[in-house]
């Protein structure tokens, strides 16, 4: 059994370790997932490499996907990925996910570059001080979902406002304040963290209308998930089309 042509070009770029074994192993299977995965699906449209490796990486760790994370980490960087951008996807996601669903990314993710000699700690990016933090994240949130984000910070119930406010300045405020990645890049991937883990679909459907405002139109996001599709599956994937046509809609 032979992957298609393409496929295979495809994968010898991606020059992984992990993925060259699975095709020895079972041939059978990677026949048909290489020719999907890294044929039909790259050439469906015209996203390029690099949009495509950050969102499949935000995707993979959605999902949980830490062993196919390692292979695409490394293809990742073939394509043009940075090591900086790298981070900050895997930083970003502790926002969306929780520390305990991380933390091994952030291990793997250490262990790839210094296995490429990357030096780290890498280059801090920080833009805010925990005293701008708020303010700041505020802003973000503003610029993202629009004026009625201004005063979210300090609504709701008495026992529960701090979490707006945390929202505003942990989640926006420490991370889409960070450099090494723009409002849009930091929106596609939040998109596909949701997307990926399931279960969270009014934050995906808010997440695809917040999309749109900053440019990543309902054709971009329906790119992003058809690229996504091959590592999250079929019911997760279609879910992110609902949203993102539900946001549309609105």
């Amino acid at each position: 059994m032979e992957m298609t042509e393409n496929a295979r070009k495809y994968v010898k770029k991606m020059s992984q370790e992990g993925i060259d074994e699975l095709m020895k192993s079972d041939p059978e299977f990677m026949e048909r997932f290489a020719s999907f995965a890294f044929d039909e699906v790259v050439k469906e449209d015209d996203l390029d490499d690099k949009t495509r490796f950050m969102a499949i990486l935000a995707a993979l760790i959605g999902c949980q996907g830490i062993d196919l994370f390692r292979d695409m980490m490394g293809a990742a960087l073939n394509f043009g990925v940075e090591p900086l951008e790298i981070r900050e996807i895997v930083y970003q996601a502790t926002a969306y996910l929780g520390m305990g669903r991380v933390l091994p990314f952030i291990r793997a993710m250490d262990s790839i570059f210094e296995q490429k000699r990357i030096s780290l700690p890498l280059p801090a990016v920080a833009t805010t001080t925990l005293e701008t933090r708020r303010e700041a994240g505020t802003a973000a949130q503003v610029e993202i979902f629009g004026e009625g984000m201004k005063e979210f910070y300090k609504s709701g119930p008495a026992e529960t406002v701090h979490i707006n406010r945390w929202l505003a300045a942990n989640c926006f405020g420490d991370y889409y304040t960070r450099k090494g990645l723009d409002l849009a890049q930091r929106e596609m991937i939040t998109f596909c963290y949701i997307a990926a883990q399931g279960g969270c679909q009014p934050q995906l459907v808010a997440h695809a209308g917040g999309n749109m405002k900053v440019g990543n139109d309902r054709g971009f996001l329906i790119r992003i998930i058809s690229q996504c599709l091959p590592y999250i599956g079929y019911p997760r994937s279609l879910n992110a089309l609902a949203a993102v046509n539900e946001a549309a809609e609105k």
